[in-house]
Order: structure tokens, then C-alpha cells, then sequence
């Protein structure tokens, strides 16, 4: 990561042009921005050049966050499930930092348990988490994207949007309608030239996931026998797949999913 700063430097002087990968002058709002892959995609966007905005619930995990991705980086907490919130979150970032140019919708939960134990309450939890206040964060931001005719709206799906994987009925649920939600946004925001794409992360190592994954062993051996690259993701893999839909270099492409998996979604 230390090293990008300067190949883009070096591509830029040797091109005479402006980078189209780099997002300088940038302001960026990542939900969940405080560990894992929403740490990660601050991190490269930050790197990248953008200024990033990371909310989260826990004010001590997201000042360490912040403290670790330097300058360019600041927080504020906020429960994304506190729908009424929103609006004025959006607000004051612009109000406190400058017009909001990329949003990230990384924010989200799991539950992992079969589908007869799985009740309404659980259900509408997930569901709550991962579509209603992604499409509330999204209407937010695209208020204030779409008369300015300008803007980038992310989410992060997976592959339970892509196959069936046992007892995630819920989770899978929810991704699946962010994927629908991508192109019915993208078909009403693209001639205002605010894109909406989603990222599909595969089989990714962080640490909520290596402890899932060594609480169940046969999973892990499942997933890694269908990834046709042999192994499972980083975190920054998810992050430099951010960085290239938020910049300039993706400027023709809206509402597309892209599989970010080692070839896990069309592996058998």
C-alpha cells in the first residue's frame, strides 16, 4: 500500500495526463469504516487521494482507524439502523468537509443459522441493516448527488447474492435485493452521471471471517475447493476494486456487480 502513492505519481508524469485512477480532491463517506473491508477501502481510497469520511458505532474503533489512516481521514459515529439520522448525517458532512462525491454502503451483518430456526424478528433485523438503511443512505446522498450531476454510489453485495449457500436465508435475502436496487438506481441516476455499482467480495480474510471459518471447518474446505484461484481474498483486494468504481477509469460503468472472488462465483 505504501508504494502506490508513487507508481501513480510515475503514471501520471510519464502520460502527460491527468491519472484516471486517482481520486484527488475526492471526499468519500464509508459506512463501517472502522475494521475489516470498510478499514480497507478508506485505506486505498485514502491512498488514492481522496479525503474519507468512516461511521461506525464504536467512537474508540473508529479514532483508531483514523489514527491509522493519517491526515486525509476523519469519523463520526452513527448507527446506520437510525434511518431518521441520515439525512441530517449527510448534511453535516457536507456542511463540515465539502460536497459528498463517493458513498460506500459497507455497513451490513450476518447471521448464520437454518432457515426453521430463523424468525421474523431475526429476519427483519438483517434486513433492516443491510437494505433499508443502505436504501436510506443512498436516497440521502443521491438528493444531493443528482442536481449536482455528479457522484458514485457503491454497495457491497456477496456471493450469497449469486448462489445458494446453507444457512444464510436472511443475509443472502437482503444482498440479493441490493443487487435489484443497484439497477433500478442506476437506471435513474445514470443520465445525471451519478453511477451505481455494486462489489461482490468472494471468500475474504479478515478477522471476523477467519473465526467463522475455523468454527467450521468443512465451510472453509467447501469454499476453498470452489475457488478456482486457491485461495482467499485480502481485504485490500476488495479496496483497490473500490478505488477503480469510484474513479474516473469506471466513468462508463453503472450498474454492474463485479465479482471480487478468485473466481469463486463461477467456480465448480
Amino acid at each position: 500500500m505504501e508504494n502506490l502513492n508513487p507508481v501513480l505519481s510515475t503514471l501520471t508524469h510519464a502520460s502527460g495526463q491527468p491519472n484516471p485512477f486517482s481520486l484527488e480532491g475526492r471526499l468519500a463517506l464509508i459506512t463501517g469504516g472502522g475494521t475489516g473491508i470498510g478499514l480497507e477501502i478508506a485505506r486505498c481510497m485514502a491512498v488514492a487521494g481522496a479525503t474519507v469520511i468512516i461511521t461506525g458505532r464504536r467512537e474508540s474503533v473508529l479514532q483508531e482507524a483514523v489514527a491509522e489512516l493519517g491526515p486525509s481521514a476523519h469519523y463520526l459515529t452513527n448507527d446506520v439502523c437510525d434511518l431518521a439520522s441520515l439525512d441530517g448525517l449527510v448534511d453535516h458532512i457536507e456542511a463540515t468537509y465539502g460536497e459528498l462525491d463517493i458513498v460506500v454502503n459497507n455497513a451490513g451483518i450476518n447471521m448464520k443459522k437454518p432457515a426453521l430456526e430463523v424468525t421474523d424478528e431475526d429476519f427483519s433485523r438483517i434486513i433492516h441493516t443491510n437494505l433499508n438503511s443502505v436504501f436510506a443512505l443512498t436516497r440521502a446522498c443521491a438528493k444531493r448527488m443528482v442536481p449536482r450531476k455528479r457522484g458514485v454510489i457503491l454497495m457491497i453485495s456477496s456471493m450469497a447474492a449469486y448462489y445458494g449457500i446453507d444457512r444464510v436465508v436472511a443475509y443472502a435475502a437482503s444482498k440479493s435485493a441490493v443487487e435489484g436496487m443497484v439497477k433500478v438506481l442506476a437506471s435513474e441516476f445514470s443520465k445525471d452521471n451519478v453511477r451505481v455499482n455494486a462489489i461482490a467480495p468472494g471468500f475474504i480474510e479478515t478477522e471476523m471471517s477467519r473465526t467463522a471459518m475455523n468454527s467450521d471447518p468443512d465451510r472453509r474446505d467447501r469454499a476453498m475447493r470452489r475457488t478456482p484461484m486457491g485461495k482467499f481474498g485480502q481485504p485490500e483486494d476488495i479496496g483497490h476494486a473500490a478505488v477503480f468504481l469510484a474513479s474516473d477509469a469506471a466513468r462508463y460503468i453503472t450498474g454492474a456487480s463485479l465479482p471480487v472472488d478468485g473466481g469463486n462465483s463461477i467456480g465448480f
